[in-house]
């Protein structure tokens, strides 16, 4: 979580029925929550609050770039994101989160989003994350097998009727006609 503050959003202070800040989010931003999978990138988040009768409702949306290794050659790579989430915030007797609401205590009504802010990101990741085709690193690409090419191709100048061919498969081949 950050440490500083500047995530911390206190339900006492709003004044009106919204508010909205905006937080540029860096390589700290990462380093501060100290997790694996992202460790840097150039983002802009936003993060609306609405009063509403049950409580708050969080709206969370954040565009830029994220740094992250690529899944074929391990090296890194940008990916674009834009990202949005929404949480509802209610009040009672401790901090709790379920996943759908978060409870914030009455008597300390501070809720620091700077994770909120990481889910929200790290969730708009794909499952796959490779670079596009022939961008991957040079000493991986020759071990990569493209997708119109099978895993088993031939390589280049190498023909299939030069190949010896097992007799067995010749025998499988000819019941296969016949029938």
């Amino acid at each position: 979580m950050d440490t500083s503050g500047r995530f911390k959003i206190d339900f006492r202070d709003l004044t009106g029925d919204e508010m909205t800040r905006t937080w540029t989010l860096d390589d700290s931003f990462f380093d501060t929550l100290d997790e694996q999978d992202i460790k840097h990138g150039q983002l802009t988040a936003t993060l609306r609050v609405k009063k509403k009768a049950e409580g708050f409702q969080l709206d969370i949306r954040a565009t830029g770039t994220v740094e992250i290794p690529c899944d074929r050659c391990l090296e890194p790579m940008t990916q674009p994101i834009d990202a949005e989430d929404s949480i509802k915030v209610c009040f009672g007797d401790t901090l709790e989160d379920d996943g759908e609401r978060i409870t914030v205590p009455e008597d300390r009504p501070v809720l620091d989003v700077s994770w909120n802010i990481y889910e929200t990101i790290a969730l708009a990741i794909p499952i796959v994350h490779t670079h596009p085709a022939g961008q991957c690193a040079e000493e991986f690409s020759q071990y990569l097998v493209t997708d119109d090419e099978p895993a088993d191709a031939p390589s280049e100048g190498a023909s299939n009727n030069d190949a010896p061919t097992d007799a067995r498969w010749d025998a499988l081949k000819k019941l296969k006609i016949e029938n």
